[in-house]
């Protein structure tokens, strides 16, 4: 009984032991690799007898150049803008930098200010306070030595010519205490 996908090549001696090391690197066996051999040669139309493989590089060097020539173009309309326009946004933003630490240090220095203005404030707000209390205790003094005016007044004039002088005298003292007491 023939299998019907086998067939056989004989090949010397040394290309079997280099093919069982191929075959065993690459964990097939020696039909499959093989196999590959063939169908890669197919593909690429390379020949195995040409050691150089000048398609084969001609076709690399062909695609380094393409790489390198694509790489040159994207220098060229991408990179070198944008190191331009970083740097240009370097000298801006040391620029916004000082003007920003400007900025913070007089804000600092507005802020002193501010806390010496309230305190201020608030002593000129005390002080304030403090005279209105005596205006209204002003207002009261005089109301009440408005009402000891008034009654000395009215007492003297309900005395006479004839009174005498001891009661002259207790209205004085009277209005002195009164006084006094305000």
């Amino acid at each position: 009984m023939v299998e019907k996908d086998t067939n056989s090549i004989r090949y010397p001696k040394e290309t079997d032991v280099k093919m069982d090391k191929l075959a065993k690197s690459l964990r097939r066996s020696k039909k499959e690799v093989f196999c590959q051999m063939v169908d890669y040669f197919y593909r690429s139309t390379k020949d195995p007898s040409d050691p150089g493989d000048e398609m084969l590089k001609r076709e690399l060097s062909s695609g380094i150049s393409r790489i390198l020539s694509f790489i040159r173009q994207q220098e060229k309309d991408f990179f070198l803008p944008l190191f331009t326009d970083v740097g240009t946004l370097k000298t801006i933003s040391s620029e916004h930098k000082k003007l920003l630490e400007g900025v913070a240090r007089h804000i600092l220095a507005e802020s002193e200010k501010a806390a010496i203005i309230d305190k201020r404030s608030e002593n000129l707000m005390s002080g304030i306070k403090l005279v209105l209390s005596k205006q209204k205790e002003k207002d009261v003094l005089k109301q009440q030595f408005s009402e000891v005016l008034e009654y000395y007044i009215a007492q003297r004039e309900e005395m006479g010519w004839t009174t005498t002088a001891v009661k002259k005298e207790e209205l004085m003292t009277h209005v002195r205490q009164s006084l006094k007491n305000l």
